[in-house]
């Protein structure tokens, strides 16, 4: 049977475990594809890098967006961002009717839906089960195997470095600064980690969930991102005295008029399956109604893991398995950001204040005129005038409420630097 031709561009981490796999397991994957896959041509930023795979044997494109001119089948597309080189090559190669296959999920989450779009005018695929969380496959999951019921809800810990981090301050007790340079001596982070602590890469990854679980263009301005670069230790350790764990979560959710999105440090309950999740790893939660809630859990990051999800892909084209990229016509993709007031939680809150009589009571009475009430607290003394931390959990409220709470309280000359907040997340 005529073989399926694959050119990859980026030959990195991800990209030279693709063309080892297609290599060292051709056999197997002929039998699993049902055909041939094969390499035909290659780029990268240096040619005469040692590479542990022998790539010297395939055409090399000294500008990856030729690629998209070769007699390929599929272009592989793994060299990143969302401009650039990288989106050249992948709208010329849809256009040219060439499959695509990408890791890029910065690309996706920017421009997918117009890519979408383009690749059905053109008939062919564009797939990213790398994209979305690394080997889980959540792409498929969402796009074809949970749709009987629909999908309530997509919550999950989608960037591998944060969880590492949030994981070590909490076995350690050491500070984000302290935990964070170690990560990247350890190669867990980044030299420049502002991308993964920040909440953008989760955010990247959150709405290329969100538009195959609900059919809405990926757009990154609909969504509230936020990092963990504020969490603490105290933080930390009042979340284990409460029963919770801290994580940052992407999380997805119907609501009345529209999909609130967001990306946020939470509060887990201890003994959940998102709360259990340890260092780099990844894991989703689908809300599939009365389906039931469905628990994903893997690495998200890696040459094996990634590239496995790549050549997965690569398998369904050569199967000529073909669907639209986020299960529906691009044409059909809504864009219903949720009203503001829509987002509701319990929530965590520490204050850091002078310990001097009527400081609890003036805190708890800004709450109450924003119509939040509190649950349980922890207050713990010390030498009067000193700082002390106030901690409370609050009943479900809109975040709007306790955001205006907490403006008037950070203004009294009681409170010392401003109130963390930390929303609280079922597992």
């Amino acid at each position: 049977m005529k073989p399926l031709r694959i050119a990859v561009a980026g030959l990195g981490t991800v990209g030279g475990g693709v063309a080892d796999a297609l290599i060292n397991r051709k056999a197997e994957l002929a039998e699993r594809a049902g055909r041939p896959l094969e390499i035909v041509g290659v780029s990268a930023r240096d040619r005469k890098k040692k590479r542990a795979t022998d790539i010297s044997q395939f055409e090399w494109a000294t500008d990856p967006a030729s690629l998209a001119r070769s007699d390929a089948d599929v272009i592989v597309e793994l060299i990143g961002g969302e401009e650039g080189v990288a989106r050249t090559l992948v709208e010329a190669s849809l256009a040219a009717k060439k499959h695509v296959v990408t890791a890029n999920k910065a690309l996706l989450a920017v421009h997918g839906a117009r890519l979408a779009a383009l690749a059905e005018e053109n008939n062919v695929s564009l797939k990213f089960e790398a994209a979305a969380a690394g080997g889980i496959p959540i792409v498929k999951a969402l796009r074809e195997s949970l749709i009987a019921y629909g999908i309530d809800a997509v919550r999950g810990i989608l960037n591998g470095t944060c969880n590492y981090i949030l994981t070590q301050m909490e076995a350690t007790g050491a500070d984000f600064a302290v935990v964070l340079e170690e990560a990247q001596r350890l190669g867990f982070a980044e030299a420049d980690p502002a991308l993964d602590i920040g909440g953008g890469d989760t955010a990247h990854k959150l709405a290329l969930l969100s538009a195959l679980a609900f059919g809405i263009e990926p757009n990154l301005a609909n969504m509230k991102i936020g990092g963990i670069a504020h969490i603490t230790p105290e933080d930390i350790s009042f979340a284990r005295e409460f029963g919770y764990r801290i994580k940052l979560l992407g999380i997805a959710r119907r609501v009345h008029g529209g999909i609130d999105q967001r990306v946020t440090a939470a509060m887990v309950r201890r003994g959940t399956p998102l709360a259990d999740v340890e260092g780099p790893f990844n894991a989703v939660v689908a809300d599939a109604g009365p389906a039931g809630p469905f628990f994903f859990e893997g690495r998200g990051a890696g040459e094996a893991p990634t590239a496995s999800a790549v050549v997965a892909d690569l398998v369904d084209i050569a199967r000529g398995a073909f669907a639209p990229a986020f299960g529906r016509a691009a044409k059909m993709l809504t864009n219903p950001a949720a009203p503001p007031d829509s987002r509701k939680s319990a929530f965590y809150l520490r204050f850091r204040v002078l310990d001097v009589p009527g400081v609890l009571a003036e805190i708890a009475g800004h709450l109450a005129k924003s119509e939040v009430s509190i649950e349980s607290m922890i207050q713990r003394g010390r030498a009067p005038g000193e700082p002390v931390a106030i901690v409370m959990i609050t009943h479900e409220c809109s975040e709007s409420a306790v955001a205006r709470a907490l403006k008037v309280i950070a203004a009294s000359d009681k409170v010392l630097g401003p109130p963390s907040m930390i929303p609280m997340e079922a597992g």
